[in-house]
């Protein structure tokens, strides 16, 4: 995951780190900061960054899981769930992407915008 995706646990918090971890990620995917397919880090990986049990984090990501949010498949791992993101959603986080891009590359909005109108006729 990303700088911008971390998860932050406080072991102070009344909240289980368990349910901290299931809340943050929930978030990021509902809010469309991770997309049908990204793939989450694995059970030991996130549990060595964030400094707690394998256990721990495996618990977050099988209520995830259970909720329908990722999926964890045999080779590529545990990954956010397809059904779980509306189109408008997945399409506005592309869309900010995009318009990220376009400012770092120099263009005004008429010409992204055409860029965009030339990609839909394209098909």
């Amino acid at each position: 995951m990303t700088d911008d995706l971390r998860i932050v646990v406080d072991l102070d918090a009344a909240e289980p780190p368990f349910e901290q971890v299931r809340a943050q990620l929930a978030g990021l995917i509902a809010t469309g900061r991770l997309l049908p397919g990204d793939r989450l880090p694995t059970v030991r990986a996130l549990a060595a960054d964030l400094g707690l049990a394998a256990n721990t984090v495996a618990r977050a990501y099988k209520e995830l899981e259970a909720a329908g949010l990722v999926e964890t498949r045999r080779r590529a791992g545990t990954v956010v769930a397809s059904g779980e993101h509306t189109a408008d959603v997945a399409v506005a986080a592309l869309a900010a992407k995009f318009a990220a891009a376009a400012r770092d590359a120099g263009l005004d909005a008429a010409a992204a915008i055409d860029l965009v109108r030339a990609a839909l006729r394209a098909g």
